[in-house]
């Protein structure tokens, strides 16, 4: 996904770290850059915080301390972690399994499958998927704590974590005074409100499937929304002449080998990060049923066929629609 810069202004500010494995992008406006600038390292905190709670790549993490601690005992987690997993929860209910935080194990394989260039054997898939499913956890919200009640259970939150530290940045920045923001979370995109002298609003571009550079003629105009779109453009393996995904289906435990992108357009930022995934492992049909049981919220499915591109949208996906 692209952003394009709207009519330039002289109080536009962007800045730019990266983050959780992504370049983290804050774009916004404002008559004092350093009451800003007091804001967006506020904000840059706030993804730290995340970060050291939520990656699977840090030993010290606290998702990482639960793989290890909370094998058939209770372990209290925080307010974050507890919310997570309770959005989570749901949309694994809803999206019959789609989606799935508790795919850590099978997620790992595929990761070293990536960098071996080499496919997972079936037996480690198969006990992936034997410790997979949110019936391995127990949770208990009202003591703010959980245990796995089988040994193994690995998580991962890959899938939504970025979509929910982009609204928190956005959040804060409207906290502070700055509604008028967009943050890019490497593709997962969160935004308030257009800046008030300029005439429509955030413009985004759409990838068409298997293409860094080509996009969709059309422009997607949005305001106070969040936009999320999973494809395989970078993270994949090619075996045997067959393509698998980094996105992986967490019944079968195999990356997904259809050439597709998922766009996303939700009122929340988690919300558009775990529909975007769980809408590239469904089959087109459900997938559209799936995000319109979810209000103000729209899907574009893009799939790359033998050279062809295939499309299908919710009825209102176009509303948001401009040509350049």
């Amino acid at each position: 996904m692209t952003i394009f810069s709207m009519v330039a202004q002289t109080r536009k500010y962007t800045f730019q770290r990266p983050k959780m494995g992504s370049l983290f992008t804050i774009v916004t406006y404002a008559d004092d850059s350093l009451a800003l600038s007091k804001a967006v390292e506020q904000a840059y905190q706030r993804v730290d915080v995340l970060n050291a709670i939520f990656s699977d790549y840090s030993e010290t993490s606290e998702i990482s301390q639960i793989t290890q601690s909370a094998v058939k005992t209770w372990i209290k987690v925080s307010p974050d972690v507890l919310n997570m997993l309770k959005i989570a929860q749901k949309a694994a209910r809803i999206s019959d399994n789609a989606f799935d935080v508790t795919v850590g194990n099978i997620v790992q394989l595929w990761r070293k499958a990536r960098k071996a260039k080499q496919l997972p054997a079936k037996k480690d898939i198969a006990i992936a998927l034997s410790k997979t499913g949110f019936d391995k956890i127990d949770i208990d919200t009202l003591m703010s704590q959980i245990r796995f009640n089988t040994e193994g259970v690995r998580l991962d939150f890959g899938g939504i974590v970025k979509g929910y530290a982009a609204q928190e940045v956005v959040r804060i920045l409207n906290e502070n005074g700055y509604p008028h923001s967009l943050v890019d979370a490497g593709g997962d995109l969160a935004m308030g409100t257009k800046p008030t002298d300029i005439e429509g609003c955030w413009q985004i571009a759409i990838s068409i499937p298997n293409s860094k550079n080509e996009l969709l003629p059309q422009f997607l105009s949005l305001k106070n929304k969040a936009v999320a779109t999973s494809g395989d453009m970078y993270n994949f393996i090619e075996f045997n002449g067959k393509r698998y995904s980094h996105i992986v289906n967490p019944k079968t435990g195999l990356g997904l080998t259809h050439q597709r992108n998922v766009t996303i357009i939700a009122p929340d930022g988690a919300l558009a990060d775990w529909l975007a995934t769980a809408c590239s492992v469904l089959s087109t049909k459900k997938a559209v049923k799936l995000v319109k049981r979810f209000s103000y919220t729209e899907i574009l499915i893009l799939e790359n066929k033998k050279g062809q591109i295939k499309k299908w949208k919710s009825d209102g996906f176009s509303q948001y629609f401009f040509s350049n």
